[in-house]
């Protein structure tokens, strides 16, 4: 331990601590911008800066480590000045258009300004002009609204490794940009939008479809249907303010209803049938010797990644769609069909905590007759800002139920929205389907956390199945590094793009604390819990399904509408020998 003073107050902390950290043990506030826990500082931004006796010039309190009578001030005048000094400087190279910004009253730079109460423009000078990137499906890109920060740099080079974006130029032509400053679309980035949970202003944004969803609740003549992901449910009570982790499932419910939405489903029913198809292949190559190990496929963002960097491996990959895809397509079959409703007239929203599964309901390979399965893709925090404009107090509504028959789920769907979730719901039918008897202990604690790769294996009629949860599309590079080896041990590998799994989601409210996730994740398991069904098999609605309309799992039907193929879009880069 090492003894030192902040702010005239004895400080017992850890060697090796940073200022930063010291301060923030005994409640002392410093602000940052280029932070980011758990990465090695950079200490770029320099609004951390504190003064440190001894030391000539302000010291950045992010990078700076602690050591035995070192004494701090963390809010000196020169400090104050110096602060807000940096903050107007970044003001005076910032759109001034907070007033229609998405990020309004969710700004960190806006919130800097306040904290330091700044009230006029001290600094005129010359500023950037910067086209805004539109190319992608999923994110927009407003290099005029960046301060340069480095977050969504670290974010995906680090933790994600897909490194699409990088600092461009040099000195005021500095920007963050994608390699020769093409657009995302043409790009390595996956959409997985973990850039836009650590963006401090607008530079970063989702691709909105409101107005899209809005025109089709105004027309007569669609039919709108609102699907809900299993995560959304314990995510969107943050922003207002709710316990973290409240289940609002009923709330939600109501609330797409006062929007006008004619049936509101969820998509766990889909998950359930996502389980049932996905034990089914798996059973099915591991009894015929067929391609090993297989790879979850429920995670747009993960697919994308291994078709732009493995596309060697997609065969690996299981043929189902995810979960909001399948039930589009039952909603624009089945359903449309037992309602009396043209397809082409049935309008289906995806509420996601997803950015890529706007990209993802584009890809015509998951079309059915040329009719996209899925109209719109909303986001978490699209659909707080629909339910703000159509002036719905989301706090005061009442509790619904979904709407049937594609809206009973059990346990196991629940659980899909956090890393090894797919994984565990898929072995506890996995193990019914091979033995016929059910599974005694189905909580799988090997495969739940945070860690980045999670192993365990089960006994299946006497054959260890080995498994692996990959959480973050950071680690994923060992294992498949390993198969093009020729030495993985494993049946079957979950995938998630997003540290967390899809309650970390790149749609989902802004944050930059760990506990949330941890927090959002016990949620989902407490949801599964306390369910009375919690393995897909047991699904009422699924079965009736099958006898219905689908046959059996892997059978001709639920070829044809629930599952799909991929691309090897591995960039094929040409050598131009000069003679």
């Amino acid at each position: 331990m090492v003894e030192l003073t902040i702010n005239n107050i004895k400080v017992k902390a850890e060697e090796g601590m940073t200022i930063l950290d010291a301060a923030k043990s005994v409640g002392i506030s410093i602000p940052t911008l280029c932070h980011i826990k758990d990465l090695i500082p950079s200490g770029a931004c320099r609004i951390c800066s504190v003064e440190v006796t001894g030391q000539r010039g302000l010291i950045p309190a992010c990078a700076y480590p602690i050591y035995e009578g070192m004494n701090v001030e963390t809010n000196s005048p020169r400090v104050r000045v110096a602060r807000k000094t940096i903050v107007e400087l970044l003001i005076e190279n910032h759109p001034q258009d907070c007033l229609i910004c998405v990020r309004n009253g969710n700004c960190e730079l806006q919130d800097l300004s306040e904290k330091y109460s700044i009230r006029e423009h001290r600094f005129k000078g010359e500023h950037k002009d910067h086209a805004v990137d539109i190319s992608s499906a999923s994110l927009e890109r407003d290099p005029a609204k960046c301060i340069l920060c480095g977050r969504c740099v670290r974010v995906c080079g680090e933790v994600q490794k897909v490194g699409a974006i990088d600092f461009i130029n040099r000195g005021f032509t500095s920007i963050v940009s994608t390699p020769y400053n093409k657009g995302l679309n043409v790009s390595d980035c996956i959409l997985c939008g973990q850039c836009i949970l650590v963006c401090p202003t607008a530079s970063l944004r989702e691709k909105s479809t409101l107005k899209t969803v809005s025109d089709a609740l105004n027309s007569r003549k669609k039919y709108t249907i609102a699907q809900i992901a299993p995560a959304v449910r314990a995510t969107l009570g943050e922003e207002y303010n709710l316990p973290l982790g409240t289940d609002v499932t009923g709330k939600l419910v109501t609330g797409l209803k006062r929007l006008g939405f004619k049936r509101v489903f969820d998509t766990n029913f889909a998950a359930d049938l996502t389980i049932m198809e996905e034990a089914h292949e798996l059973i099915k190559r591991i009894t015929n010797g067929e391609t090993l190990p297989m790879f979850t496929s429920c995670c747009p963002g993960w697919v994308k990644f291994l078709e732009q960097n493995y596309g060697d491996l997609i065969g690996h990959l299981s043929t189902c769609k995810s979960p909001h895809e399948m039930e589009g397509a039952l909603l624009k079959s089945y359903f449309a069909k037992k309602m009396g409703i043209d397809p082409h007239d049935v309008f289906v929203v995806s509420i996601m905590p997803c950015t890529v599964k706007k990209y993802e309901s584009a890809r015509p390979e998951l079309n059915v007759e040329n009719l996209s399965e899925v109209d719109a893709v909303l986001t978490t925090r699209e659909l707080v800002r629909f339910f703000n404009i159509a002036g719905i107090e989301f706090g005061d509504l009442g509790e619904s139920e979904f709407d049937n028959p594609l809206g009973e789920s059990t346990g196991a769907a629940a659980i899909f929205g956090t890393s090894g979730g797919v994984m565990e719901a898929a072995l506890r039918t996995a193990y019914y389907k091979l033995t016929n008897e059910h599974l005694a202990d189905i909580d799988f604690e090997a495969v739940r956390g945070l860690d980045g790769i999670k192993e365990t294996s089960l006994n299946i009629n006497n054959i260890d199945i080995n498994i692996a949860v990959v959480n973050g599309i950071g680690n994923a590079a060992p294992i498949l590094d390993e198969l093009r080896e020729g030495k993985s041990k494993y049946h079957f590998v979950e995938v998630m793009a997003c540290p967390g799994g899809c309650i970390n989601g790149g749609g989902q409210p802004i944050h930059q604390k760990t506990d949330k996730v941890i927090k959002r994740m016990k949620a989902l398991y407490e949801i599964d819990k306390k369910m009375v069904l919690r393995r897909s098999y047991e699904n009422e609605s699924i079965k009736k399904l099958y006898d219905e309309f689908l046959g059996e799992p892997g059978g001709h039907v639920s070829h044809e509408l629930l599952h799909t193929h991929y691309v090897d879009r591995r960039k094929v880069r040409k050598v131009v020998v000069k003679k």
